[in-house]
């Protein structure tokens, strides 16, 4: 049994949905599923470490047979044995371990056959819509909130304090949107945010947001992803040219090529309590 020595090359960052690769190791686990390793691929896996976006759909092709994709994780390995997801101990970029896409089929090729990766398109579009929105949306979150601080805090990729890295509890991005939550707790008003009087300015907050977002959309600026280089762990970001100026994310999802794609994008705030803290949510969703 050869596992591989480097990271996967991936081309889904620049949109791919569609490739060629060589298959460099298979492996059955308890469950019945077989991870399949290939030395490129356009499916994005879901990362353990931050899951807001899931996995792609996809098929692997090789002669006559078609298997679906029914997962993909992100995996390592230290030449010795393979893990995956959760199961992953060490970090990323750390030395003598390959991180590899692992494609969990119920059938899969031998070692050493050359396949067709093929990903849906449409998911693919649809989910890469929620995760440009996202971010869009927190950018506008952080602005409208911007007033509530007392002191001084990290700020976001266009100057705002960064609420939403300081707050965000849970991240997940669904076809055309997103669903964020945040925890208005004692730790979050000791980094100075004021959050008497929030549930009364709520109405307002989401009218600024929302107004923010329709102007940055209609400004239809372009989206791109930089990359230091094609294997899964070399770092990534998400950079959208707002009027406001370059904004610039770390992120390892795919997105939009540009925010006109998301048509109408609003959000819808709430605010609720969870065994006595207050819990922030956003939801955002295109049209």
């Amino acid at each position: 049994m050869t596992l591989p020595t480097t990271d996967t090359v991936v081309s889904y960052p620049s949109g791919a949905t569609s490739a060629t690769a060589t298959v460099v190791h298979t492996e059955t686990f308890d469950d019945g599923r077989v991870a399949v390793l290939l030395d490129a691929t356009p499916c994005r896996p879901v990362d353990a470490g931050w899951p807001d976006q899931g996995p792609d759909r996809a098929t692997i092709n090789w002669g006559d047979v078609s298997a679906d994709v029914v997962d993909c994780v992100v995996g390592a390995t230290d030449g010795i044995r393979l893990y995956l997801g959760a199961d992953v101990p060490v970090r990323k970029g750390s030395e003598g371990w390959a991180f590899v896409v692992a494609h969990l089929v119920e059938v899969a090729p031998p070692v050493g056959t050359e396949v067709t990766v093929t990903v849906d398109a449409e998911h693919r579009r649809e989910i890469s819509l929620g995760h440009t929105a996202c971010h869009l949306a927190s950018l506008a979150l952080n602005r409208a909130l911007a007033d509530r601080w007392t002191k001084e805090l990290p700020t976001d990729a266009l100057g705002s304090p960064n609420f939403d890295q300081a707050a965000n509890d849970t991240s997940t991005i669904v076809p055309g949107g997103s669903f964020d939550t945040y925890r208005l707790n004692k730790s979050l008003r000791r980094k100075g945010f004021t959050t008497e009087g929030f549930a009364d300015a709520l109405p307002a907050v989401t009218e600024a947001v929302n107004a923010q977002l329709a102007s940055w959309v209609a400004a239809d600026a372009p989206v791109r992803i930089d990359r230091e280089g094609e294997l899964l762990t070399d770092r990534r970001s998400w950079v959208c040219s707002l009027p406001d100026g370059e904004a610039v994310i770390p992120c390892g999802g795919t997105h939009a090529s540009h925010l006109g794609e998301l048509g109408q994008l609003t959000v819808t705030l709430a605010l609720d309590d969870a065994e006595g803290t207050p819990v922030f949510s956003m939801r955002t969703a295109t049209a």
